[in-house]
């Protein structure tokens, strides 16, 4: 859309992340072919640092790194289609990246993907709260399940779980962690005291012990704690089973959809879900995706939004979908109209398409041409002024805290939003002029670690007393 003047200005400031993959293109598929895109050198520690440099310079809240496992092999029933127009293939382990760019940034925060399924709470507990030592303090974690049966596939199983077991599997694997993060070792067990000859108290490390429906867990966690021990935790689902999950652990959630009437409802659902589970409002924050093209004028920027769209892969974009939503739009003509979907894979992924008009069926070539650029997110293409008065009217509208802004072309998108949005949206008083000091949670909330009624809290050494710990 492009943006129009004169909405209404919240108060609030928004928050800002850049939204990124450690592959070619993210979720544009086909613009890995222009000519000033560089996603292509994504295998780069120079293109992921000068990314994070960029965007500590233009106060962005953080690089938030979305991961898949699995390659997408639905559109017409195998890889080649992604493989042809490196639809989020090759990809590479996002956090192998942060260490490099957390080097070279104070306080840009860190949000990765991590899929829980495939992987031992134990492991996952030990690599997060390096990170967070690594970091100082600015790591967050993407707790997804996982939708590809490729990925099932290649960890020996035929098919992904059903939707709602895999967020059964996710609430055991979470109590694990906690009790790592947060119950293994006490506050001060590390004494580093050289005269005694004491670097550890062992009477102030503690073994968990857990017994669930998925896991067994008899256990010391390896790492002492960290500046923020649990790192923040984000988490991108909303259908019901998600929300709920949501509620009960996410401090920052990953909404996306093409329209206010999309998203509003699903933030006003997670929003109610958190009060259900005793978490005050402000213990969520709300991101929804977007993709920004700004330049100094509004002409200027069309231009640049009709030269991105001819470097788009309509091919790409359906392979996309195929995989997001499991149905082979390669099954079906450019001109066939595809009705709603439900399945084991990303339920609500065609829904955010198909509800930005629910008054007709969308063919497969407009799905094609809209997801082209941003994936299933909105793209606002105007000047400064034009797009901060779409973004404020956004997020008015919707009751999101911020956005989680994509790439188009790497890293032209980000250089456009550091040099023209941010300082419009400061000169509105909507952003920040400077960073908070301390971890990324608190920058986000105002305190390093979680509290009660978070589930985390009941995990932590006086854990002891509830039979958690020995």
């Amino acid at each position: 859309m492009t943006a129009d003047p004169g909405s209404p200005r919240l108060q609030r400031e928004i928050l800002l992340n850049a939204f990124t993959m450690n592959t070619v293109g993210h979720v544009s598929p086909g613009l890995w072919t222009h000519p000033r895109d560089h996603s292509p050198d994504y295998r780069s520690l120079r293109y992921w640092t000068e990314l994070a440099r960029l965007c500590e310079r233009g106060l962005l809240d953080g690089i938030f790194i979305a991961d898949v496992l699995g390659i997408y092999d639905v559109h017409q029933g195998g890889p080649e289609a992604a493989l042809r127009h490196a639809t989020q293939v090759p990809i590479n382990d996002p956090a192998m990246l942060v260490s490099a760019m957390a080097l070279v940034t104070e306080h840009l925060g860190f949000g990765i993907t991590t899929n829980l399924s495939w992987e031992a709470p134990y492991l996952l507990a030990r690599r997060m709260s390096t990170l967070d030592h690594l970091t100082e303090g600015r790591i967050g974690w993407n707790i997804v399940t996982g939708y590809l049966d490729s990925a099932a596939r290649a960890m020996g199983l035929p098919r992904v779980m059903a939707h709602d077991a895999r967020y059964d599997l996710a609430e055991d694997y979470m109590q694990v962690v906690y009790k790592l993060w947060e119950g293994s070792w006490e506050d001060g067990a590390v004494r580093r005291d050289r005269a005694a000859g004491i670097f550890v108290d062992p009477a102030r490390v503690h073994r968990i012990r857990h017994q669930g429906p998925h896991f067994d867990v008899d256990a010391i966690h390896l790492c002492e704690p960290s500046p923020q021990r649990t790192p923040v935790l984000y988490q991108a689902g909303t259908s019901s089973a998600g929300r709920g999950f949501a509620g009960r652990h996410a401090e920052c959630v990953f909404v996306s959809g093409p329209s206010a009437a999309v998203i509003a409802p699903r933030v006003a659902a997670l929003r109610a879900a958190a009060a259900a589970a005793g978490r005050a409002p402000e213990d969520l924050r709300v991101f929804s995706g977007m993709a920004v093209i700004v330049a100094a004028t509004r002409s200027e920027a069309e231009d640049r939004h009709a030269e991105y769209l001819r470097h788009g892969s309509p091919e790409g974009a359906l392979a996309l979908m195929s995989g997001w939503t499991g149905l082979d739009f390669g099954e079906l003509g450019l001109d066939d109209e595809v009705r709603r979907i439900e399945s084991d894979a990303m339920r609500t992924a065609f829904d955010n398409i198909a509800r930005t008009d629910a008054s007709r069926a969308w063919t497969v070539r407009e799905v094609a041409d809209f997801t082209t650029i941003g994936g299933i997110a909105p793209v606002i293409t105007g000047d400064a002024a034009g797009v901060a008065d779409a973004v404020e009217a956004w997020v008015e509208a919707t009751g999101v805290d911020g956005l989680n802004l994509s790439s188009v072309v790497m890293p032209e998108t980000f250089e456009a939003i550091v040099e023209h949005l941010v300082p419009e949206l400061q000169r509105r008083g909507r952003y920040k002029r400077a960073y908070a000091p301390g971890t990324l949670r608190r920058k986000l909330f105002g305190r390093d670690r979680l509290e009660a009624p978070h589930p985390a809290a009941a995990c932590r050494a006086g854990g002891k007393a509830l039979g958690l710990l020995d």
